[in-house]
């Protein structure tokens, strides 16, 4: 929160940096799940091969889905996903409550599948994004109530 009781929202940097750590962890995730595949397939015969080259050749094709799901599934149980975790991020409703699974969805998919949106964010007073819009959400720093308290009066420097 600032001195005013706002909250704090996420800005460029921090949620860039925030996608970028949850993207690497999905893109090493579904990597190696796609070469550990490939590599089973290549031992049990011609057709898993055949099988085993459609799905590492699909990699980068799936790869938006699969990071709709991530996303989505930690917005909708955390708040956060891992990356916003460790940037003390969270996603809340526009009104300050929990995203509802609509909103994380839809949240999803537009980032995944048109990140360029994100860059509104940069002109908005919210902070909000293209993807925050839509689903009505909106990224606010993620305090403990302690870092609130210290903060509120002045012990950690912002």
């Amino acid at each position: 929160m600032t001195s005013t009781g706002e909250p704090g929202y996420g800005g460029l940097v921090s949620r860039a940096m925030a996608y970028a750590a949850d993207a690497f962890f999905v893109a090493l995730l579904t990597g190696g799940s796609a070469t550990v595949f490939a590599m089973i397939a290549s031992v049990v015969g011609a057709e898993a091969r055949e099988l085993g080259r459609i799905v590492v050749s699909s990699y980068l094709i799936f790869l938006p889905s699969v990071m709709v799901v991530y996303c989505a599934l930690f917005w909708l149980l955390a708040g956060r996903t891992p990356g916003m975790a460790v940037l003390g991020l969270r996603v809340v409703r526009a009104d300050g409550g929990p995203v509802r699974w609509f909103a994380a969805l839809v949240r999803a998919v537009l980032l995944a599948y048109f990140p360029i949106g994100a860059l509104w964010l940069i002109v908005d007073r919210r902070r909000q994004a293209l993807h925050d819009k839509v689903a009505r959400t909106t990224v606010v720093r993620a305090y403990s109530s302690s870092e609130d308290d210290a903060a509120r009066t002045g012990r950690i420097a912002r």
